[in-house]
């Protein structure tokens, strides 16, 4: 009977251990999500009541469980006249102590993280994985820049800016209707640069080096090596493959997008290819974490999005909301809603909707921006709010 009750005891303490650690694993997970959810939906109320944002990260769980088993024996409640026979006592214990450690988002981290603008790599990344390119370019572009007559023209995304605001819709429309067509490219221009060497310039040591990383060729005409290196340059969005332009267009085009900086993204979409009823040739400038924030709290009374119609150039579209993402703030918590903050005495939630779900789409890349920005910096370089449980 002893034998019986500790194999008893084992085997619950067992069974226990993975379905509470299973439990644990799943709470702590669904709790970091909806911390981040929930502070961003409380940093578009800030910032529609234009107060500063901040944020606080969850930067450590550790968790420690302890699983017991205890076994024993008793004689029996009524005493041993009937003979002297044992009562087991088994039982477990499981015991959890989760220790949260809080860091604030300030300094050197909130200045990468909010303040500086997306490099052109993140939206390209987005749009390689299948997000819609108007709803990328409607929250992560502050502006689209082009030259018309040698003149510098810039078009704000801005509702405050009728006329730049209305021909930066009608851009990013366009190009979502290309990618509907699955004719819009987001590719790294690719080149191949090549120089000559005099043959004598160069020491056997030096050119079996040079074979290791570049392409050499002897030309006994001119007695030298030609050396061909290929470079991954700068990303473009354009209608076409531009793996089939000429080298030097290729080229000539990277040399372009090296006069801007990393947050701006070439477009070039030409005739005679998918959306090349309605060319474009300029450049998207990004905005940062901070400004996109910003920009979905004053659409919701300062500067508010309106509807724009399609260019006619552009092919019917039946995805063209008002709203990059539209929200609700009302008295109490909206019907339908995910998820809803209080603040200042008002509830504030994503704005439900039937069919196609764009508002869905818009606050899970809002929060796809959010965890992209994450830097690693130095231990101590903020204050650190441990909480144990």
């Amino acid at each position: 009977m002893r034998a019986a009750a500790v194999l008893l005891a084992l085997c619950l303490c067992g069974c226990i251990a993975p379905v509470a650690l299973d439990r644990a694993v799943m709470s702590y997970d669904t709790v970091a999500n909806d911390t981040v959810s929930r502070q961003l939906l409380l940093n578009i109320a800030r910032a529609h009541h234009n107060e500063p944002l901040h944020f606080t990260a969850l930067s450590n769980i550790a968790a420690t469980f302890n699983f017991q088993a205890t076994v024993g024996a008793t004689p029996p409640l009524g005493g041993t006249s009937g003979g002297f026979t044992l009562s087991p006592i088994f039982g477990t214990v499981v015991a959890e102590n989760p220790t949260f450690s809080i860091v604030p988002i300030e300094g050197e981290e909130f200045t990468k993280r909010l303040l500086t603008p997306f490099p052109e790599g993140i939206l390209t990344m987005l749009l390689r994985q299948g997000a819609d390119v108007d709803l990328v370019l409607r929250m992560m572009a502050g502006e689209y820049r082009t030259a018309i007559d040698d003149r510098s023209i810039r078009y704000s995304n801005t509702p405050s800016d009728r006329q730049g605001y209305e021909t930066f819709r009608r851009i990013v429309l366009h190009l979502s209707t290309i990618q509907d067509r699955n004719g819009l490219y987001a590719e790294p221009l690719i080149f191949e640069e090549s120089w000559t060497e005099p043959a004598a310039s160069v020491t056997p040591e030096a050119l079996q080096a040079l074979e290791k990383e570049l392409s050499v060729s002897y030309e006994p005409k001119e007695r030298s090596y030609r050396i061909t290196k290929r470079t991954i340059g700068r990303i473009i969005i354009t209608n076409y493959d531009p793996s089939t332009l000429a080298n030097a267009e290729r080229m000539r085009l990277n040399d372009e997008a090296d006069q801007t900086l990393d947050d701006e993204l070439l477009v070039d979409i030409r005739e005679g290819h998918v959306g090349g009823e309605y060319p474009l040739h300029g450049r998207f400038r990004l905005r940062s974490f901070y400004n996109v924030i910003a920009f979905l709290g004053r659409a919701m009374g300062e500067e508010p999005e309106y509807d724009v119609p399609r260019d006619p150039r552009t092919p019917a579209t039946s995805e063209n909301p008002v709203f990059t993402m539209a929200m609700d703030e009302s008295d109490s918590v909206p019907q339908g809603a995910d998820r809803a903050i209080k603040y200042d005495g008002r509830y504030y939630a994503v704005r439900s909707e039937m069919g196609y779900q764009w508002n869905r789409k818009a606050f899970l890349l809002l929060y796809q921006l959010f965890e992209m920005t994450v830097v690693k910096l130095p231990q101590g370089s903020a204050p650190t709010i441990t909480i144990a449980k």
